[in-house]
């Protein structure tokens, strides 16, 4: 504890001091990377997830990173929230840890994030706003549910070339839950003037102990014991990189949020796409079909197949950080899963 910033977590004690730090997060940071300890020695899965539950029971999981609508999708008015960032999965089902939400409220909107604007009571806006679960009104109490029938991961792509949406095999699961990406754009981070990927192991690097590989394994078993769906949303970019093409408008996700609730998604008819080999449907009710397939939103068809293979060597750079052998480490099937340039 020597720098003027200190947050120091004990494993043995279970104690936690934070020093030179006015953001109150680092309790929340604290505890969560303890869980990710303490769960799997239990058999329980910890995860950096939103979740919510639909009025039949059918449960869905989110992740992603900052800025990629995890807090806006699982807090939905159709829908109970059982929380939105910090979820373990067990023998009987899912389970909130926290007991309130934690929501950025930067350019937050009564229109867009209904629920979530009339949780915060009162204050000026700031980066985040903390309240009790039970300000939103269609909450799940006790915050537990069944096992997730939808896992989906979401992705701000700034590249533009990821799909609105696309349906998950069991590695493709692991493959992209283990990469964590999304990207960052101008006014981010300073010195930011064109995208940036970025990468955290199972949507939550800050948090976790373990190899990534044992929570991927953990995951993986979980839904396909329980017979769960994955998908990959891309909640950021369409027609071109960003400051090129257009954000994917709100309402367009939240028709393929519905869609994967509803089961629909389940009877589409899919093709697969070049290099990533994702799967999009060729139709999602209340979305224009143009933009599910990223290469007919782009003018430029060269650009969007530049753009595409250098996502894909920034994920295969990633990749390379995770090594190949036994005890859930990654294995070639989970590699094979990813983006391969050679086909390009």
């Amino acid at each position: 504890m020597t720098s003027s910033t200190s947050i120091d977590l004990s494993l043995a004690r279970k104690e936690m001091v934070i020093l030179g730090t006015q953001y109150a997060g680092e309790m929340k940071k604290g505890l969560f990377s303890l869980m990710h300890y303490l769960m799997p020695k239990r058999q329980i899965l910890s995860l950096h997830s939103g979740c919510n539950m639909g009025k039949g029971g059918d449960v869905a999981l989110f992740f992603g990173l900052s800025g990629t609508g995890k807090t806006t999708l699982s807090t939905d008015h159709n829908r109970y929230l059982i929380g939105d960032d910090e979820h373990c999965w067990s023998e009987s089902g899912v389970s909130n840890i926290e007991g309130g939400c934690y929501a950025k409220c930067i350019d937050l909107s009564r229109e867009n994030e209904p629920d979530i604007w009339n949780a915060i009571k009162f204050g000026t806006e700031n980066t985040r706003a903390a309240y009790p679960i039970e300000y939103i009104p269609n909450v799940k109490l006790p915050c537990v549910g069944p096992h997730p029938k939808n896992v989906i991961l979401l992705a701000c792509d700034a590249f533009g070339v990821l799909p609105p949406v696309s349906r998950l095999n069991l590695s493709q699961t692991m493959y992209h839950f283990i990469s964590g990406y999304t990207a960052l754009v101008a006014g981010t981070e300073e010195g930011i003037k064109e995208p940036k990927a970025t990468f955290s192991a199972c949507f939550g690097a800050a948090f976790i102990m373990l190899h990534p590989t044992k929570y991927a394994a953990m995951l993986a078993e979980k839904m396909q014991n329980h017979g769960a769906n994955g998908w990959l949303v891309n909640t950021g970019w369409s027609g071109g990189s960003y400051g090129c093409g257009n954000r994917i408008k709100l309402s367009y996700t939240r028709k393929i949020i519905d869609a994967i609730h509803s089961g629909s998604l389940l009877d589409a008819e899919y093709k697969k796409t070049e290099i990533f080999g994702l799967e999009i449907p060729n139709k999602v009710e209340g979305v224009p079909s143009e933009i599910l397939e990223p290469e007919n939103t782009w003018s430029d068809k060269q650009a969007y197949k530049d753009t595409l293979l250098k996502l894909a060597g920034l994920f295969n750079k990633n990749f390379e950080t995770f090594t190949i052998g036994e005890n859930n480490q990654v294995t070639e099937e989970i590699l094979a899963a990813g983006p391969i340039i050679g086909d390009a």
